[in-house]
């Protein structure tokens, strides 16, 4: 009897792995990739609960935030944004920028005894980002340390009133959180929209100047893109890097392939590490979820958890060995290569073609070098993303 391989490193500990759909109380847990399918393209049936969004007052803000936001008003800022994102846009406009930030941070590396991984990640994602966002009005490396303090949160559970937090830990909430969004506001959002109010450019922030939003929605949108477009490609790129020096055949694959293969092999190891773990929506109204044959009523009211790291992994959408890493896999019709890692429907994430470019061209220059690793990462586990970090992770380069 053969085992079947497992190549995941990123397993949460006491995270259960089915069933493929139960209820506890009044949130339910979605592990079938076809199941979560359907919640996240009920789109007129639920609404946005993930990244403490019911959290946020919805009369503060002149426009809801992108990742917050549902219906008619989220279809309007998604169609406008994601132009921002396109493959073409990314390839043409954004590659030299990627390419030049890439060279520069593993020239520095090299001339190093070692380097820390994540650290090198972190400035080459936000340098990137930044670009594209439209905050280049300061300094890259001290922009990043104000966007990492902003995760220094006590823990919470999306899934209990309040969080789960006692008072004390919402006050220290609070002063983690609003203190680093000041300093980000002031340091870096602030002048980049006194720029581009002089003189437009083709970003994202003069975008929202343009549409109306207001100095505090775009601070808003800005931390948005800050997370999701920066910190999460920082812990994908040290997964796929851990992945590709401890995987030889990979490795070698990967070091002849042309950039689609590679790809491929990027998009099969996001599929099987997502780094963001859980996608919730809070049901509206009733939804009915089949899976193999069966029938699910989700009334409103519900939270509905879908589990990532287990539709990604469902052997009957994935096929066989769904923890090994096999590029090319025969995905159902109508899923990415990458499973649900960039979600679905409505709130589908626009970012993918830059994150997986970004993270491509960042690796190969890094492979480049013949690279060693020095010491190995340390794994863990951040609620507000609900996925993984990935810290301590040196390496070593070919000068």
């Amino acid at each position: 009897m053969t085992t079947e391989p497992n190549l995941r490193r990123a397993t949460k500990p006491g995270e259960a792995g089915g069933p493929r759909r139960e209820r506890i109380g009044q949130v339910w847990r979605i592990r079938s990739l076809e199941g979560a399918r359907q919640v996240l393209r009920a789109r007129h049936a639920t609404t946005q609960a993930g990244f403490t969004a019911e959290a946020i007052p919805k009369g503060v803000l002149r426009h809801h935030p992108i990742l917050m936001s549902d219906g008619p008003l989220h279809d309007e800022q998604r169609s406008k944004v994601g132009r921002f994102f396109a493959p073409k846009v990314v390839q043409e406009r954004h590659r030299p920028t990627m390419e030049s930030c890439a060279d520069a941070r593993v020239a520095e590396a090299a001339a190093s005894d070692s380097v820390d991984l994540a650290e090198l990640a972190l400035h080459y994602s936000v340098e990137v980002t930044a670009e594209v966002v439209g905050l280049t009005n300061s300094p890259v490396r001290a922009m990043a340390r104000r966007l990492v303090t902003f995760f220094r949160q006590p823990p919470f559970d999306i899934t209990r009133p309040d969080l789960g937090r006692t008072k004390r830990q919402w006050m220290q909430a609070a002063f983690n959180g609003l203190v680093p969004i000041v300093r980000f506001h002031l340091a870096d959002v602030r002048p980049a929209i006194a720029e581009r109010r002089r003189q437009p450019r083709a970003d994202v922030i003069s975008h929202l100047i343009e549409e109306g939003y207001t100095d505090t929605d775009i601070l808003v949108e800005c931390v948005t893109y800050g997370t999701a477009g920066m910190v999460t490609t920082r812990e994908f790129i040290c997964m796929a890097a851990w992945h590709l020096l401890t995987h030889e055949p990979l490795r070698r694959r990967y070091l002849v392939a042309d950039e689609a293969e590679r790809h491929a092999i990027l998009n099969e190891i996001i599929r099987l590490e997502p780094v963001v773990g859980h996608l919730y929506r809070r049901a509206t109204e009733p939804i009915e979820v089949s899976d193999r044959g069966e029938t699910t009523r989700i009334e409103p009211g519900d939270l509905i958890d879908v589990c990532v790291r287990d539709t990604n992994t469902d052997p009957d959408a994935v096929g066989a060995c769904p923890y090994d890493l096999r590029p090319g896999r025969t995905m159902p019709r109508g899923v990415d290569a990458s499973g649900l890692t960039f979600g679905d429907g409505a709130h589908r994430c626009p970012g993918q073609p830059l994150a997986i470019m970004e993270s491509d061209v960042l690796l190969t220059r890094l492979l480049a070098r013949s690279p060693e690793i020095v010491r190995e990462p340390d794994l863990g586990w951040d609620d507000l993303i609900e996925g993984y970090t990935l810290r301590g992770f040196q390496i070593r380069l070919t000068r």
